[in-house]
């Protein structure tokens, strides 16, 4: 995932002419580690999204949808106060370098014209956005950088901007054609040649030193090879290009990739934007419901874990209790044969009329009790061991309940697409007290979503629920009566509608929606699964039953697959 300098090279002629001139209209912080700036181009409205996260540092217009926190960090706020209704003067990449310089005219407080410097460093883990005034004194920067960390130079308000540290290795692209040919024959030959051009040259990136590599043969044609690349690199003949890998975006780069052969498939982008967007874009929303559910998740699973053991120490109860009539048995046979008994006495041998034939038994007695307090001791150990039976049958009917839930809100927060999804999992917990509501402080309220709409080939609307809550919503209220219901069969996962509106569905659209069914639900990649439908009118849920808990007859089951891509094609 190399941004190097040549892609970046590419990106900054392909943002310089698009920005230039350009209004910054609003700044916004989605994420601790990134800028959004909407800015109006003479192409129209756009997104400028600038990342110094360590692992997706980048700077590029983005479709895709951020969302921001409820009060903006006191960095954004500073933002703001310097560029919103700034211009964008100039793009520029200083030399090869992994930075680029956005040059603003904005207005100070007291409305006087005044030059700006945004400085954006993507080198991996040492990423940051600085922002200078005209004298390249900082203002603010992203991550601020005292001795101990980048012991040249130090990152604070009111010191003077340094560019960050040359690598001793000569640029691979900056050198003279005849200096780099020098330098090329001067490798040593014992190492591989991508091995031995990173350690020689900087601004080479693994991918293209292994292309580097391929296309020359060797060492033989080296030189060759990388004069070519130079050559097509100075005449802007760049192609923004995908690597995929078992269908997965595994890489990125300014040129074709060949030497992974027919294992590999080169994508080409219309854009670097476009190409770095896609991406980054699966990964970066991954990476954010992790971390904004993390928490819930922790919380739910430590729940669950705590009354899946409480269950089974309630079921281990309840097992010791299923001997009860024998209890009651020795009881009546003590009674039975009190003359038989002595005080004192540590067995009592009688027949068992219990038993046909009415064997001998030998029947353990307390010495220290008389044969009365033995017989009323097993009375009352059996009334304990009924009593115990059914409370725990009910304790245990309950914790099954809750435990089936638990796994259910499990199921909705790895589906959660969303930040304001696993918010709202949250409150649907502290509704009901499952989880407590952290202490001091006011809530967030969160405004519930509307259930994910997709539209059939045939023109149906399909709602599918996101959670619990919502899935009772959406069957209880929302549908109606005739609608269709469908829901995975024993498993969790979301309620599906299917509007009519006082038509009958086709096939088609019944197994389009038993896919959306499989597809949002635990049995997601696990092939064929059956899924149940009927009419809402058929589906009810049960007084006190758990959010998402419903019953229903007169049901048909289909078999159905869960499909990522016919889920995407459909969606509304």
């Amino acid at each position: 995932m190399p941004l190097d300098a040549a892609v970046l090279t590419g990106l900054t002629r392909e943002l310089a002419p698009a920005l230039n001139g350009a209004r910054i209209d609003k700044v916004q912080q989605p994420a601790r580690d990134s800028l959004l700036l909407s800015v109006y181009t003479r192409q129209g409205a756009k997104r400028l999204l600038i990342s110094a996260a360590g692992s997706g540092a980048r700077l590029n217009f983005t479709d895709e949808k951020y969302e921001n926190p409820d009060k903006p960090p006191m960095f954004c706020m500073l933002m703001r106060k310097h560029l919103t209704g700034a211009r964008i003067d100039s793009v520029t990449q200083p030399d090869w370098e992994r930075m680029v310089v956005l040059s603003l005219t904005g207005r100070d407080e007291l409305g006087v014209e005044c030059a700006r410097s945004l400085v954006v460093e993507l080198m991996g883990r040492a990423s940051n956005v600085i922002l200078c005034d005209e004298d390249m004194r900082i203002i603010d920067c992203m991550r601020r950088v005292d001795f101990g960390e980048e012991a040249y130079r130090r990152l604070l308000p009111g010191m003077l901007y340094k560019y960050p540290q040359r690598p001793a290795k000569p640029c691979f692209f900056a050198l003279e054609a005849q200096e780099r040919r020098r330098l090329l024959e001067a490798m040593p030959r014992e190492k591989e040649p991508s091995a031995a051009l990173l350690d020689t040259f900087s601004a080479l990136s693994p991918l293209i030193a292994r292309k580097l590599a391929h296309r020359a043969g060797g060492y033989e044609h080296i030189c060759e090879a990388s004069e070519a690349l130079c050559e097509s690199l100075e005449a802007g003949e760049l192609t923004p290009t995908l690597l995929k890998l078992d269908g997965k975006l595994k890489d990125f780069s300014f040129m074709s990739i060949g030497q992974y052969g027919t294992e590999a498939e080169n994508v080409a982008c219309e854009s670097f934007s476009a190409m770095l967007d896609a991406f980054y874009a699966q990964r970066d929303r991954s990476e954010r419901m992790r971390r904004a559910s993390h928490d819930t998740v922790k919380a739910v699973r430590t729940l669950r874990d705590r009354t899946a053991r409480k269950l089974a120490s309630q079921r281990e109860e309840l097992k010791k209790s299923e001997n009860r009539e024998e209890l009651r048995r020795r009881g009546d046979l003590i009674t039975a044969n009190l003359w038989r008994a002595q005080k004192g006495a540590r067995t009592l041998d009688c027949e068992d009329y219990y038993t046909e034939g009415c064997p001998t038994v030998t029947i353990k007695l307390d010495p220290l009790k008389t044969p009365q307090q033995n017989a009323a001791q097993a009375y009352k150990e059996y009334r304990k061991a009924e009593t115990a039976e059914k409370h725990l049958t009910e304790l245990i009917a309950s914790g099954e309940k809750q435990l089936d839930y638990l796994e259910s809100v499990l199921d909705a927060l790895g589906r959660a697409e969303r930040e304001s999804d696993v918010q709202e999992i949250r409150a649907e917990l502290m509704s009901p007290g499952v989880l407590r509501a952290p202490r001091g402080g006011k809530q967030r309220r969160v405004k519930p979503a509307g259930p994910m709409s997709f539209v059939s080939s045939t023109g149906y609307e399909i709602l599918v629920g996101r959670n619990n809550t919502q899935n009772d919503e959406l069957t209880t209220k929302t549908a109606r009566r005739t609608d269709i219901w469908l829901h995975t069969q024993r498993v969790h996962g979301s309620h599906v509608i299917i509007r009519c509106m006082d038509t009958e569905p086709d096939e088609q659209t019944i197994a389009e929606a038993a896919c959306l069914a499989a597809y949002y639900s635990e049995g997601r990649g696990a092939g064929k699964i059956p899924v149940d439908y009927c009419q809402v009118r058929r589906v009810k849920k049960p007084s006190g039953s758990m959010p998402g808990k419903v019953v229903y007859t007169d049901y048909k089951t289909i078999f159905a697959e869960g499909d990522a891509q016919l889920a995407e094609k459909l969606k509304a």
